[in-house]
């Protein structure tokens, strides 16, 4: 005879889940089964913790997810090593052109007019003038060939050039101590990545793909490219960049997934 958990509640003692429930924090659900903590059965801690609570009150079940997930972040950023290196690949891995993401179909992506395009600056950084494409091109290139993960579950080896980011807030005088730095893109849509994370080797300012410059419908004509975040945290089409020490809530934290989102 099976022993019954003591952790499992008495079925004859529970309210049968409403099924909206799960589909209304499935994107939380899921973001937290898939950066499994520590490589752990973090998930499983997180709908224990419901039992606890009344599962037909939404922003009881939307809390107690949140601070899961809240605290998956802060893990994540705890063990965060801004040294360690990302595997790199040779060039015979790219693959040519890069995938397509975003939240709208690739019908519906407006290309800039590069140009006009210019890059702003705001926020915790000394010179603010604006940047043109060609001012960006002319700095030192990095060229970073990473594995491009999506929170999806599927990947891609990219091979990215452009400025190091860090450099180029260095150039700019932006305060490196500050927390975040928030990219806004062309398409209105705005993530943000905790300092350490901006300042990391592999972390650049993405103007080519493969030796050319990146064209629609992959970020023309700038894009993020960091080796130590899921795809979701590398905006395309660039218009603006903010350093500043005021969370920036992006766009898929809206949404109800992770904001440290890290590797």
């Amino acid at each position: 005879m099976s022993l019954r958990s003591f952790f499992r509640p008495n079925r004859a003692s529970i309210a049968r889940p409403d099924q909206s429930l799960m589909v209304e924090n499935r994107a939380l659900l899921e973001r937290i089964d898939r950066r499994k903590l520590l490589r752990g059965s973090l998930s499983l801690g997180a709908l224990s913790l419901l039992a606890g609570c009344d599962i037909s009150n939404r922003e009881e079940v939307q809390g107690v997810l949140r601070t899961v997930s809240d605290f998956n972040d802060g893990v994540q950023a705890a063990l965060f090593d801004p040294k360690r290196l990302a595997p790199t690949y040779s060039r015979d891995l790219v693959v040519k052109p890069p995938r397509f993401n975003a939240y709208y179909e690739i019908d519906e992506v407006k290309p800039v007019d590069v140009s006009t395009w210019q890059l702003e600056l705001s926020g915790l950084i000394k010179d603010k003038r604006p940047w043109t494409l060609d001012r960006i091109n002319a700095l030192p290139q990095q060229e970073v060939i990473i594995r491009h993960i999506c929170v999806e579950g599927w990947d891609y080896i990219g091979q990215w050039s452009g400025p190091n980011l860090r450099d180029f807030l260095t150039r700019v005088g932006a305060d490196l101590s500050a927390k975040y730095i928030a990219f806004y893109g062309n398409d209105d849509y705005m993530e943000s990545i905790d300092m350490a994370s901006a300042l990391h080797p592999q972390t650049i300012l993405a103007t080519h793909y493969a030796g050319e410059p990146i064209t629609d419908p992959f970020g023309a004509p700038m894009r993020l490219r960091t080796a130590v975040k899921l795809g979701y945290k590398n905006p395309k089409w660039i218009r603006a960049i903010e350093v500043t020490n005021t969370y920036p809530l992006g766009f898929w934290e809206k949404q109800g997934f992770n904001w440290f989102a890290g590797l």
